[in-house]
């Protein structure tokens, strides 16, 4: 894997990982975002809206298995490009695009969508950035369309968890309680259809390899093993992760625009 450009001691978590080549990033990992397609039963020629599609792997991934055409937004340009060119050697220029936009201007994005798909987005804002984000993704839907969310749980000692996340992570990650959750979205007139909470074992050695596959799992812990800032940052945050895992885990949800 090349090495990565970004400043180790300063990036963001997400991106952190991303350099030591792990792709799903989402704190119930591939098992709770299958989960989540279930509940949107996604029909072959719906719209999707993903936000922060990264390197677009699951805009591809939806656009292979169930047919559905998306637009995925990201703002890292180098994201953007590898984004494009894996779309282009998959064959679904016709079906998928991402293109350069930010997830606090979606009013900037023309059209409606029958689904608003964003994994581990909202995590990492502050309840006004939350607030932001929801009005702009129920302004994205089509009435009766569809908002899929996969989000950090916290349980308990809520703002001691928030400090540590912050400075582990480097950005201000504010995860709520399944309460909070479904009531932040429900005040966005966003009604929650179904969801699901469990543990989140975002750097468990066995989740890794159950999400990345073996071999992509095996480059992953080369990475680690062999890049002295790297392991140092994702110990630390593994280290939080370990520490509060009583009190942490995930969220799925499937709410309908109102």
């Amino acid at each position: 894997m090349p090495q990565s450009t970004i400043n180790l001691a300063t990036a963001p978590g997400h991106q952190v990982m991303a350099s030591a080549g792990k792709k799903i990033l989402r704190p119930g990992g591939k098992a709770a975002t299958e989960q989540l397609f279930q509940w949107a039963d996604f029909q072959p020629g719906e719209t999707v809206l993903e936000l922060a599609a990264s390197f677009g792997n699951s805009a591809i991934a939806l656009a292979k298995q169930y047919g559905v055409r998306v637009v995925g937004i990201e703002q890292n340009p180098e994201s953007i490009a590898r984004a494009r060119a894996n779309i282009q050697a998959a064959g679904l220029a016709e079906q998928v695009q991402v293109i350069e936009d930010d997830i606090f201007h979606l009013e900037q994005i023309p059209g409606q969508f029958d689904y608003v798909l964003a994994e581990a987005i909202l995590t990492m804002h502050s309840a006004s950035g939350k607030a932001k984000i929801l009005q702009g993704i129920h302004d994205r839907l089509k009435p009766g369309g569809k908002f899929l969310s996969h989000e950090l749980l916290v349980n308990d000692l809520e703002d001691e968890i928030h400090r540590a996340l912050a400075a582990a992570i480097r950005v201000n990650s504010t995860p709520l309680s399944e309460p909070n959750w479904i009531a932040t979205c429900e005040t966005a007139g966003l009604h929650v259809l179904n969801h699901q909470t469990g543990t989140m074992g975002l750097l468990n050695p066995a989740r890794v390899i159950q999400d990345e596959g073996l071999i992509d799992a095996i480059k992953f812990f080369w990475n680690v093993l062999t890049r002295p800032q790297l392991r140092d940052r994702l110990l630390a945050i593994r280290h939080v992760f370990r520490q509060y895992e009583q009190k942490l885990g995930y969220i799925v949800l499937c709410a309908e625009r109102q």
